[in-house]
């Protein structure tokens, strides 16, 4: 599975207005339903549903990332936003630092395995440095979108 496969490049959002984390999961939750990939009148149910997931347990993984996610009937195949902030979000996370990129991945409720895979390629890009840094430094849509395509295609960055 690639990136590409599941995240959505017409909601990649370069600089997040929002400056905590429940404005930034609706925004993320917004472009989505925007580019046509929530059915219709679901992002409030979905904005509410990723919020109260979030408040279980913070999904900020620490160095500067989080990734909110919640499973839900209203979608039928894995669906992914980015979203930057300059300014760094509040996302409690593990590290009490600010979160400065916010991928949002909204999976259906019967596929756990997709759900799984999606995320495991999510954290994979994550957890290297030059990817982090390259992804906060984008500060275009298109630019997140190359990045995302290129690691695709060449797993070391």
């Amino acid at each position: 599975m690639k990136l590409s496969d599941f995240i959505c490049f017409k909601a990649i959002i370069p600089e997040l207005k929002a400056k905590e984390r429940d404005g930034a999961i609706a925004e993320l939750v917004t472009a989505l339903d925007r580019a046509g990939r929530l059915g219709k009148n679901n992002s409030k149910e979905i904005t509410k549903a990723v919020i109260k997931r979030e408040k279980e347990a913070s999904t900020g993984m620490g160095k500067g990332v989080a990734l909110p996610h919640v499973k839900h009937k209203a979608v039928k195949d894995v669906i992914a936003a980015v979203g930057r902030s300059s300014v760094g979000i509040d996302f409690s996370s593990l590290d009490k630092q600010p979160v400065y990129s916010v991928i949002l991945l909204i999976s259906p409720v019967d596929n756990p395995d997709r759900h799984l895979q999606a995320m495991e390629r999510i954290f994979k890009h994550l957890q290297r440095d030059r990817f982090r840094k390259f992804l906060r430094q984008s500060s275009t849509a298109e630019e997140i979108e190359d990045l995302l395509k290129e690691v695709d295609e060449d797993s070391s960055l």
